[in-house]
């Protein structure tokens, strides 16, 4: 079985407040690239995860990686081994692991279907998987496992995502919030909700890794529709009316910035 673990974009991302847990009130607008990391799982006498590509040997424990979680706390099975192509940057802001579980609780699905309350299995494992075990455009309130649809009016936008090869841990951008309700999201398709919303995360990853800064100013300079950080950081994106556009940019970005990681697609 072979599966893509889609990257996952917040195109806005407004925090509320700091909830008594310790977690925060959230509203998201989630989009998925049409890229991303690649698994392939076989049968196997027992589960099994190695890790490979451009990022793969920056997953030091992989019993404690995600994916083997969400394989654990699925029923598949004797045992799969599992080969996750590294793609995505770590710690970038663009759920990769929870994209790779994700892609987990798809496989498990096509072979043996999921089980009862299995989204609360995928919440449990973080925030983000929800989300990306169906990969699909959707508003995120609560922590952001609370889903609602929306109508997909963005597929086949092209984005080009870009990284300044710096990860960021989530807690301290969170940590670093000012504590200040700016809003919730606008109303409208999605389209309206990404020109017209914002993350509010940005000035805090900002102030822990400058470099975004510098990618945001970069990308402004390609005329996108809009050019804005994921998640937590560090990886920012920019949207575009066509896919020349987007080449371009992406052709002046490698010219300008060598160093940084980059990701060309479009919208699923």
């Amino acid at each position: 079985m072979r599966e893509t673990a889609y990257a996952k974009l917040n195109l806005a991302l407004h925090v509320r407040r700091r909830r008594e847990d310790g977690y925060h009130e959230l509203e998201t607008l989630f989009a998925f690239v049409d890229a991303g990391d690649r698994l392939e799982a076989v049968p196997a006498p027992r589960d099994e995860l190695r890790t490979v590509g451009e990022f793969g040997g920056e997953l030091l424990d992989p019993f404690g990686n995600i994916v083997a979680r969400a394989l654990a706390g699925l029923p598949h099975g004797q045992g799969w081994s599992v080969t996750l192509e590294k793609n995505l940057p770590v710690a970038a802001g663009l759920g990769g692991g929870s994209a790779d579980a994700g892609a987990v609780f798809r496989m498990v699905e096509a072979a043996h279907g999921l089980p009862d309350g299995w989204q609360h299995r995928a919440s449990a494992l973080g925030a983000d998987v929800p989300a990306c075990v169906r990969s699909e455009a959707c508003i995120g309130l609560g922590t952001g496992t609370e889903l609602e649809p929306i109508p997909n009016t963005m597929a086949g936008t092209p984005v080009l995502l870009v990284n300044p090869r710096l990860p960021l841990a989530t807690g301290p951008v969170y940590a670093a919030w000012d504590g200040v309700d700016r809003g919730p999201m606008p109303q409208g398709d999605m389209r309206t909700i990404a020109l017209e919303g914002r993350n509010d995360l940005e000035a805090g990853a900002v102030g822990l890794c400058p470099a975004i800064a510098d990618v945001l100013t970069a990308l402004g300079e390609t005329a996108p529709l809009l050019a804005r950080m994921s998640g937590s950081g560090a990886t920012c994106f920019a949207l575009y009316e066509d896919m020349a556009q987007a080449e371009a940019a992406n052709v002046r970005i490698a010219e300008a910035h060598p160093g940084w990681w980059r990701l060309l697609g479009r919208l699923r």
